[in-house]
């Protein structure tokens, strides 16, 4: 059965879907011996299809991974481990280096989705790059629960102004649920759920609401926790397998 490329490669856990597009702009895959255009379709049980030299053989495809990790601050959400800053090439430590090399070499493990540098949680990581794509197109609104650290007490005209939706680089965020866990003299513990996902977003409106983050911990993803019941934490840097319900549910909230 023919597919786009772009889907074919993420199948076959090589790289995300967006990934893909962008190895296929870049002229990294070829089809037949020919380099492939963006949109164009192919069968992988007829063509031949090279990413990077390499042949795509169907009988290669790796075995779908699922995992939660609980990511730990100052640990970037990312494959690649480098960035240019002022001209100079930084080593950076990303999720990938907190899984063992049986899992990360060769099965195009990739997180789904981010959390900043600064920030801690709960982070899923597949090679399904399909389901990645899916996760993070902005009509899937998967809830994610974080416990948000807060300079000062904000009062409830502010927590409610945040559960109705504030105004972020001229769109209004989505309705959340947001609650007070509990106070210290100087900050505030709330528990955010959001279902939508843009870029540092509780930290942004937090910053504009004048109670910036002092830190920020995901502790779920849908039903998918760093705590299930009766069982301990997963512990910081730690990962685990997910379970058959979690994995579940991932799908069905994209169909």
């Amino acid at each position: 059965m023919e597919e786009r490329v772009q889907k074919i490669i993420s199948q076959w856990g090589i790289a995300s879907r967006r990934q893909a597009e962008k190895m296929i702009v870049a002229g990294r895959v070829r089809l037949n011996g020919t380099v492939v255009q963006l949109g164009q379709k192919a069968n992988p049980e007829t063509d031949l299809i090279e990413v990077n030299g390499q042949r795509l053989k169907p009988s290669n495809r790796p075995q779908a991974i699922y995992l939660l990790l609980n990511k730990p601050v100052g640990v970037v959400s990312t494959c690649r481990n480098y960035r240019v800053c002022n001209t100079i090439l930084e080593k950076r430590r990303t999720v990938l280096d907190l899984l063992p090399s049986t899992i990360r070499q060769g099965q195009g493990i990739h997180p789904v989705g981010r959390l900043d540098m600064e920030s801690t949680g709960a982070l899923i990581l597949t090679n399904d790059g399909t389901l990645t794509y899916k996760l993070t197109h902005p009509r899937h609104h998967v809830p994610k629960t974080y416990r948000v650290w807060v300079k000062g007490h904000p009062p409830e005209s502010i927590l409610s102004a945040w559960r109705q939706g504030v105004d972020l680089s001229g769109r209004t965020t989505l309705p959340a649920q947001v609650r007070v866990l509990k106070q210290q003299p100087d900050k505030t513990l709330l528990e955010i759920v959001l279902t939508e996902g843009r870029n540092r977003q509780i930290r942004r409106v937090a910053d504009l609401l004048g109670y910036p983050v002092i830190h920020l911990h995901r502790t779920a993803i849908g039903p998918i926790q760093l705590q299930r019941p009766g069982e301990p934490i997963l512990l910081s840097g730690h990962y685990r397998y997910l379970e058959e319900f979690e994995i579940r549910f991932l799908h069905n909230r994209v169909h």
